[in-house]
């Protein structure tokens, strides 16, 4: 049988050594088809092992088709089909240029805009939220969810949003997805492909890629100091317009109650017309009271707005929200009535009571503080420690503001120096959608403080000055 037992090994995997060894023997051709296999016995009295791990071995052969039984006759080889080998192939080898390479974080320091501080997330009272969620519904987490998400979930979200933000919405407008990319996809998937978008660039790369990818016609608009350029909207015959009005992304901008009005004018001219509002990091406003969305003054349905718990809980818990106009709402519904809700139903329950408790908004007064305290201590410093060199778009909002630096060095070996001396920051480049940004003697960076500690606010700045 070509079977070699090694018996240093656990007693119990004796049978996984004949199951391994009688599987390669019938793949390699060494036993053909229809041939008969030693009785359970005699081939334990060959190998010296117990008739039951030879049982077990014949079993899981059974169980997965490389031999069958006759009854009162014993176990035959399958007539199996054969791999089709081919040459230009290596076997169980990864193509190079399909591996990763796993960097280890440690002493790196981060000024990106994407992280969030998990250190001040109040891990204890969302376990005691989650145990809340477990004992009330026991019944839904055994059951596929409704595919927009729980209603008791979309209510409270609804609550939520027309309370902080002024949304006007129905719990039935909200569709809870893994994230806000996942949530454009589904909504611009049945859409006609002959609609054309219009985006702020600098703007969102994730999503301009994503919809160049989906086969749509993406314009880049370019920003004037109010926000989104609204000549150029005009000029392009969108049918949709993606904008960050509270915080535009990347710049900081807070786009003024005038130009919103325009975009709102805009979109009521024909009846195809859609603003995407994407309020990302909204709950995060300094000195003054939050800014009101963009969709609490839309009086004619057509902003579709979209929020994200990414930034105010825990990136990795992929909770984002969309609120879709009635004509929308319907059009989703027919498309992806069978759609199974993404989400973790555990995590959304959870996040429930989590906000019903008020455990949220307290969790949000402490990180504006502590968020608040950070931009200040990390804007002193910079000013400190480069004086004229740099200028900070200084908007109390959000989790980043842009800082411009005065330098003879180019983006790239910014980055690179970036990169050798582990600090961890994103440049203006990753963010312009169309043409290689490059002005000379200034480089453009987006500074994030939410995931640095302020004891190594003074270290970080100084990596970046030995950066440039």
């Amino acid at each position: 049988m070509f079977i070699k037992i090694d018996r240093n090994t656990d007693s119990t995997y004796i049978y996984k050594q004949i199951y391994q060894g009688i599987k390669e023997s019938i793949l390699n051709e060494k036993i053909h088809s229809n041939e008969k296999l030693p009785p359970k016995r005699v081939l334990a009295d060959e190998l010296n092992v117990s008739v039951n791990s030879v049982s077990n071995a014949y079993e899981q052969l059974l169980a997965e088709g490389y031999i069958y039984t006759v009854e009162r006759k014993g176990y035959y080889v399958e007539n199996i089909a054969q791999f089709i080998e081919k040459e230009d192939v290596i076997k169980n080898k990864l193509p190079d240029d399909l591996k990763e390479e796993w960097m280890d974080k440690k002493g790196w320091l981060s000024l990106s805009h994407m992280t969030a501080d998990i250190s001040i997330f109040p891990f204890k009272e969302w376990m005691k939220q989650q145990q809340q969620a477990i004992q009330q519904y026991k019944r839904e987490l055994s059951e596929i969810t409704h595919h927009q998400g729980p209603y008791i979930v979309r209510k409270t979200i609804c609550r939520m949003l027309a309370l902080s933000r002024g949304v006007h919405c129905e719990p039935e407008q909200i569709i809870i997805g893994a994230g806000t990319q996942l949530l454009v996809r589904q909504l611009m998937a049945i859409q006609d492909k002959q609609k054309i978008i219009a985006m702020e660039n600098p703007g969102y790369a994730r999503n301009y890629n994503l919809l160049r990818n989906m086969h749509f016609k993406v314009l880049p608009i370019p920003l004037d100091e109010q926000g989104i350029n609204m000549e150029e909207v005009e000029a392009s015959n969108a049918n949709f317009v993606f904008v960050t009005p509270s915080h535009q992304f990347p710049t900081g901008r807070i786009m003024p109650i005038s130009r919103r009005i325009e975009l709102l004018n805009w979109a009521i001219q024909t009846n195809d017309r859609y603003i995407v509002e994407d309020d990302y990091d909204s709950e995060f406003k300094y000195e003054t009271d939050n800014i009101p969305s963009l969709q609490s003054l839309d009086r004619h349905h057509r902003v579709i707005y979209m929020g994200t718990f990414s930034k105010t809980m825990l990136p990795g818990m992929r909770v984002s929200y969309m609120v879709l106009p009635p004509e929308l709402l319907r059009e989703y519904r027919e498309n992806y009535h069978d759609l199974m809700q993404p989400s973790n139903s555990l995590i959304l329950y959870t996040l429930h009571y989590f906000i019903e408790s008020g455990e949220y908004t307290k969790h949000l007064k402490r990180m504006n503080h502590q968020y608040e305290t950070r931009r200040k201590i990390l804007i002193k410093h910079l000013q400190m420690r480069f004086g004229k060199k740099v200028q900070i778009e200084d908007i109390p909002a959000g989790l980043h503001f842009l800082a411009r630096f005065h330098s003879e060095k180019g983006y790239q070996e910014i980055e690179e120096r970036a990169r050798e001396i582990k600090l961890e920051v994103y440049s203006m480049r990753r963010f312009m959608l169309k043409d290689n940004f490059e002005e000379k003697n200034r480089i453009d960076l987006v500074l994030g403080f939410a995931n640095i500690s302020e004891e190594n606010i003074p270290e970080a700045v100084e990596r970046l000055y030995q950066v440039f």
